[in-house]
């Protein structure tokens, strides 16, 4: 079976849900017969399974039964390093969450650190039961894509410079993919949330930090060796306020965590020092006096950095993640209608913004997505 083919009709079921085989001929363009042929070898290896039957047309005909991921297929390996942790999981083939882990990391020795994670995921591999089809792990931080190398973790110094991938790949015996965080969970978009079947979109982390992986054409936009991703610390206002990064005027600096809190104190809202998007946005939907004025100000600020990303490449969709996704509807409609009123109208019509369907598993689940990214993106 050609990997070109066997591509073809997996990708098609991540992206449309299960398919009869008619079906999958329809959307791959490949030959009745050929299809057939793929799918029996899929089925041989138990990478897929038949489903139930479904009823025939009114115009006639055998029923179909619909193909899918087969729950025997190899799982996959996630991890996702956050400053003094790290997260583990083993997500199935079909993106369901089997099992979730969380350790410290030691501080201060990045050789414990490597051997930290490379334990957490052995341990994952033998809960597992069963060959893993690969590991992906999400950094918090700059990574070299190219070589699979931790670059830097500002809040965990301990790891820059570990050859991450390198460590993993030896221990574990499988493919290995890492990379930054959002550009992570923007695979998990793609293969198991609202990206999916979408060519263009952007998706998009908010907190104390700001960051955002864009899908476009299809894959994952990195620039050379993994150095794109980092639209925090694109300038919206000159001359304006200083970032940790040494800069003045990112968007960080206007639509993070610390200017909400700063303004929120300012404004006297209760709980202002560890404000976020849940308790303003109810603060605002209970006419707290100055929360719905904060709030029109940091969904202004938000569509700031949108509206620059979509004059640029227009990815037309923008999830939200992080804090912002606590905001509900008295954020995300407030980010949207300023994002539309800064950008010119167009026939295409004008972008959306929504909040992931993830939740929580949304950067676990994107670091599955890694996986089956490097063995199906490309193949055609």
């Amino acid at each position: 079976m050609s990997d070109a083919g066997r591509a073809r009709v997996l990708q098609a079921l991540y992206e449309l849900g299960p398919l009869s085989r008619a079906e999958l001929s329809r959307v791959t363009g490949d030959s009745r017969a050929g299809i057939t042929g793929l799918v029996q070898t899929l089925l041989d290896e138990g990478v897929l399974a038949e489903q139930e039957a479904r009823p025939s047309s009114p115009a006639g005909g055998k029923p179909s039964r619909p193909l899918w991921i087969s729950p025997e297929a190899r799982p996959i390996g996630a991890a996702h390093l956050v400053p003094g942790r790290v997260e583990f999981a083993l997500v199935s083939a079909a993106g369901e969450v089997l099992s979730l882990d969380s350790v410290p990391v030691p501080e201060g020795d990045r050789e414990a650190a490597g051997r930290c994670i490379a334990d957490g995921l052995a341990g994952i591999r033998e809960a597992a039961g069963r060959p893993l089809l690969g590991v992906g792990v999400a950094v918090g931080g700059m990574v070299d894509t190219d070589t699979g190398t931790v670059v830097s973790v500002a809040l965990a110094p301990e790891l820059d410079g570990l050859p991450l991938g390198k460590l993993l790949a030896e221990r574990l015996d499988v493919p290995v993919h890492i990379d930054l965080h959002p550009r992570v969970q923007a695979l998990g978009d793609r293969w198991f949330g609202q990206g999916r079947g979408r060519s263009h979109f952007a998706s998009v982390y908010t907190g104390e930090a700001l960051g955002v992986g864009l899908v476009i054409d299809g894959q994952v936009h990195r620039g050379p060796s993994g150095m794109g991703g980092e639209i925090g610390h694109s300038i919206v206002q000159a001359g304006g306020r200083r970032c940790h990064c040494g800069q003045t005027g990112c968007w960080e600096t206007i639509a993070g965590h610390g200017w909400l809190r700063e303004q929120a104190v300012r404004a006297g809202l209760p709980g202002a020092a560890e404000l976020t998007a849940g308790p303003l946005a109810r603060l605002a939907a209970a006419r707290h006096p100055g929360a719905a004025e904060l709030l029109d100000a940091w969904a202004a600020n938000l569509s700031v950095g949108l509206a620059n990303l979509h004059q640029v490449l227009a990815p037309g969709l923008f999830i939200l993640h992080g804090d912002a996704a606590a905001g509900g509807e008295e954020l995300r409609g407030r980010v949207e209608r300023e994002l539309r009123a800064r950008i010119p109208a167009h026939p295409a019509g004008p972008p959306s913004v929504t909040f992931t369907t993830l939740q929580d598993h949304a950067t676990l689940l994107g670091a599955a997505g890694l996986v089956l990214s490097g063995q199906l993106d490309g193949v055609r």
